[in-house]
């Protein structure tokens, strides 16, 4: 099949593993939109969107876009569905129902509420720690225990292997089809794997109050989940719980350290951050985009696009869509974001986004509260090369002492 896209294509070069988009892709979003909402990124082997309304529409149509193959663009490299284990993010309904139907038993909304007050404790225990230097790495210091700790205990594994969980997490996030790192994803994996297996054996000899023996005594149609899927589960749960979480918080410091009025009046009206939470998961998504693999002949934007072809949701794009979000590129926090994409849309809805938030509003509130100012070292950050995760991999953050 022939993939073009109209004349004058040259003007926008997309490829979301380009070092420069990591750095800032919000230009080249607005371009797409603007000139190609439907674009063929040849380096990456797929079809991009880019506007709120088209992504929107796909992410509510699994029977089309599905994502069995796996959700992140891999030309060149092997295919995610060969790479891991049966995931839920990667499973199509009516599977993928009865799987989530499991899982969601866990993110009830009042066993979350529930974990506040810990995840309170822990949040102030961090930043004592951190304060205890001038200056610390947001990714080693705060956000990253963080998430780390919290899904490790509600998995029900020790704390202290957080650090091992983190490493592989960042491994696997930051492997890219055009410079071989996909091997690093699939070591991560593997060991993920080899440490579950014995945990899972452990409960299912003696199950304990926690969701891994959860998962292990769960039936789906009378059947309980093969070994296979409760090591994807385990998978899934330590990498979205930790990762996204962890992105959002760096994200969040680097918003705010720029916003002064917002960072102020949040610290003067700490209830206000349940909506500055909801802007900044908007402003600067965690997840840019996730891929879907074409099921049966659509068309786009007048284009034809084949059962087979893969692809790429923008969500990071879809949330500054003026169209949508008026004057999208500013930062405001009394925005209406009911409408914002960060966490997904339709049956892929992120499980555990009620999570995500409760830890994004406890710790940035504990944060403003206990520095009214701080300054990031950007020059010395090290991003995320992970292209759809945007994050990053070390982040300097100096409070201003004295406020």
């Amino acid at each position: 099949m022939t993939r073009t896209c109209p004349v004058g294509r040259t003007s926008v070069d997309y490829d979301p593993f380009d070092p420069a988009v990591i750095a800032d892709p919000y230009p080249i979003y607005r371009a797409l939109r603007e000139e190609f909402p439907l674009y063929w990124c040849e380096k990456s082997g797929c079809w991009v969107l880019s506007r709120y309304d088209d992504v929107a529409a796909a992410l509510q149509d699994p029977l089309t876009y599905s994502s069995a193959s796996g959700v992140f663009p891999t030309a060149g490299a092997p295919d995610m569905a060969d790479l891991f284990l049966p995931m839920l993010i990667m499973t199509d309904p009516p599977r993928h129902t009865a799987l989530r139907r499991i899982v969601s038993r866990a993110f009830t909304p009042r066993r979350i509420a529930s974990l506040e007050p810990s995840v309170n404790d822990l949040v102030q225990d961090l930043l004592d720690a951190a304060d205890d230097h001038p200056t610390w790495d947001a990714v080693a210091a705060f956000a990253g225990p963080l998430p780390a700790i919290v899904i490790a205990d509600l998995l029900g594994v020790p704390r202290e292997d957080r650090d091992s969980f983190r490493r592989w997490s960042t491994q696997l996030v930051q492997s890219s089809p055009h410079d071989g790192r996909g091997g690093g994803a699939l070591e991560a994996a593997a060991s993920l794997y080899d440490y579950f297996r014995s945990f899972l054996a452990e409960r299912q000899a003696r199950p304990c109050d926690d969701l891994m023996s959860a998962l292990v005594g769960a039936e789906v149609d009378g059947q309980r989940l093969t070994q296979d899927e409760l090591l994807g589960f385990c998978l899934l749960l330590l990498v979205a719980g930790h990762e996204t979480t962890t992105n959002l918080l760096t994200n969040s410091l680097v918003v705010l350290s720029a916003e002064h009025g917002a960072r102020h009046e949040l610290a003067d009206a700490p209830d206000l951050m349940p909506r500055a939470v909801e802007e900044l998961l908007r402003f600067d998504s965690p997840v840019q985009g996730l891929s879907r693999t074409i099921t049966r002949p659509t068309v786009v934007h007048d284009q034809a696009i084949a059962a087979g072809d893969v692809v790429l949701l923008l969500y990071g794009s879809a949330n500054r869509d003026d169209r949508v979000f008026p004057e999208a590129d500013k930062f405001d926090i009394y925005r209406s974001t009911e409408r914002q994409l960060a966490l997904g849309h339709g049956v892929h809805f992120c499980l555990g986004a009620s999570l995500a938030r409760l830890e994004a509003r406890v710790a940035l509130t504990a944060l403003v509260t206990r520095h009214r100012d701080w300054e990031v070292d950007l020059g010395a950050a090290e991003r995320l090369q992970s292209g759809p995760i945007r994050g990053f991999a070390s982040l300097p953050v100096q409070p201003v002492r004295g406020h």
